[in-house]
């Protein structure tokens, strides 16, 4: 019986043993591999995020360019030392740019949930702020030196490094949209009606996003309508000249005072209708903006005027499928404004003239100009600013690789006479000699050329020419203009031009 024992124990401790190392050999259940599966609700470019029913896109440019003859590589010459014309301003600058944007999207019962993100890492060459003096390490040219201001470049005190900003960031839910984005007042080009230079006047422009809530409602047949709160501080407000501030210098350089904006007490209240179809697309666009200023004086006792509402309204028209060629284009648009010039004199767009150049009858001409919401003087009310203005551009498609552009915008500023009264009564113009306007008008034209070798690389040139149209006359005699290195000396005050290029090459991806 022992011996049966011991045969029967042996033989199981065997079989458990076989069974033991079939089992380790058996192939482990792996855990299943989520695949990034293509998202087709959305268009090309879309994928599910693994694991989750919301869809994703990233996409973005890189960009390489330099501009001749402006004033920074989105300006022309109008001021500072870009429009003193002489030794002390870059005759050319360049810049470098990564943008990137991601685009997130979830249907839910309430509909679509939409994110969006977009921001640009940027290095763009320094430009100089007075006679001999670099914004920016002197050697470098890159980035300001410790204690500098570097206004291209936000990294003062490195020698290499650039900038990060953010042009969009906003939810869209249930036709609202919260945070930074297009304005709605923006006709759908911004600022470009033919992708052209960044400073035209004659309409708004919002090309960096403003913050914003708003509401759209849409009717069907392409027709939506929008209302909108948004912020007024960082595109939306010019100056508002305190002419109590007013010095020759500053006159000179496009100011007619000390800039009295107080803090915000609403955001800007805009209201859009747009018909968008196959044949084009047709925007009306309203807006009112509350023109807050401080003090009459330094402290609050001294007292302030009361508030002032202004407002502005555009029309903005696309037409398209014109008999010249496939995928040819015209926009155009028109904006009026009162007490609420940055919907005419868009974001990127100068605010102040001060152009210098030739003259027979004096040491050199120049011309001025400044444009503001609001004027006032001690212990009186706000005066508002009218201006109006256009833009437009056509764009005709040589054949699938090259395309041209024709642009050109205009925009007109009226002060009012008790305005005038208090700019031109001042003892910054007691040296004026001749007719005291401060109304102007500008005009600028362009064309920009496109060269697309391959999808989504496109090289292109753009040359923009403007015309200051000035209503001084007459000669002005000025102290010393140490910022731009003009002589205390007698100039002749009369209309001005400047041109600048920009070459470009992008790869969008």
């Amino acid at each position: 019986m022992k011996v049966v024992k011991s045969l029967l124990l042996g033989t199981a401790a065997g079989l458990i043993a076989v069974g033991g190392a079939q089992a380790a050999d058996l192939p482990v259940k792996a855990k299943a591999v989520e695949y990034v599966k293509i998202c087709s609700l959305y268009g090309a470019g879309f994928y599910y995020i693994p694991g989750t029913d919301t869809c994703i896109k990233l996409g973005g440019y890189l960009r390489a360019e330099v501009a001749l003859n402006a004033g920074g590589n989105y300006s022309a010459a109008y001021n500072g030392v870009s429009g003193a014309n002489n030794r002390l301003s870059n005759y050319y600058l360049a810049r470098a740019r990564e943008d990137l944007n991601i685009d997130t999207r979830t249907a839910t019962e309430y509909g679509v949930v939409r994110t969006y993100f977009d921001a640009v890492f940027t290095w763009t060459t320094d430009n100089y702020t007075g006679s001999g003096s670099a914004t920016g390490a002197t050697v470098y040219s890159q980035l300001g030196s410790t204690g500098v201001s570097a206004p291209n470049n936000a990294s003062s005190g490195t020698i290499s490094g650039g900038t990060l900003g953010v042009y969009y960031a906003f939810i869209q839910f249930a036709g609202f949209t919260m945070g930074k984005s297009v304005s709605q007042f923006d006709a759908p080009w911004t600022n470009y009606p033919g992708n052209n230079f960044d400073q035209l006047v004659g309409g708004s422009g919002s090309v960096n996003g403003v913050a914003q809530f708003t509401y759209t409602a849409d009717f069907g047949q392409g027709v939506t309508a929008t209302v909108s709160a948004q912020d007024q501080t960082q595109f939306f407000t010019t100056n508002i000249w305190n002419t109590a501030g007013m010095s020759t210098s500053g006159v000179l350089g496009g100011a007619y005072g000390s800039n009295d904006i107080g803090g915000t007490r609403s955001p800007d209240i805009v209201g859009m209708v747009r018909v968008d179809q196959a044949w084009g697309l047709f925007q009306a666009s309203v807006a009112a903006h509350d023109n807050h200023v401080a003090y009459y004086g330094a402290s609050e006792v001294t007292g302030h005027p009361e508030d002032k509402w202004g407002w502005a309204v555009q029309l903005a028209l696309q037409i398209k499928n014109i008999p010249t060629g496939a995928g040819d284009v015209i926009n155009i648009s028109g904006v009026y404004t009162d007490g609420a010039s940055r919907y005419n004199f868009q974001s990127l767009a100068a605010t102040s003239y001060s152009m210098f150049g030739g003259s027979g009858s004096a040491y050199q001409s120049i011309g001025f100009a400044g444009v503001s919401d609001a004027v006032f003087g001690p212990n009186g009310q706000l005066e508002l600013t009218k201006t109006y203005g256009f833009r437009g551009a056509y764009t005709h498609n040589w054949n699938p690789y090259w395309n041209t552009a024709l642009y050109g915008a205009w925009a007109a500023v009226n002060y009012s006479g008790t305005a005038k009264g208090l700019i031109c009564g001042s003892a910054a113009f007691a040296s004026l000699t001749g007719t005291c306007n401060p109304d102007f008008n500008i005009g600028q034209i362009g064309v920009i050329t496109r060269w697309t070798p391959v999808k989504n690389l496109t090289f292109s040139a753009d040359f923009v020419y403007s015309h200051l149209d000035q209503k001084y006359s007459g000669v002005i005699t000025t102290p010393a203009l140490a910022s731009v290195a003009k002589p205390a000396a007698t100039y002749e005050l009369k209309d001005q031009d400047t041109y600048s290029l920009l070459l470009r090459a992008q790869r969008n991806w």
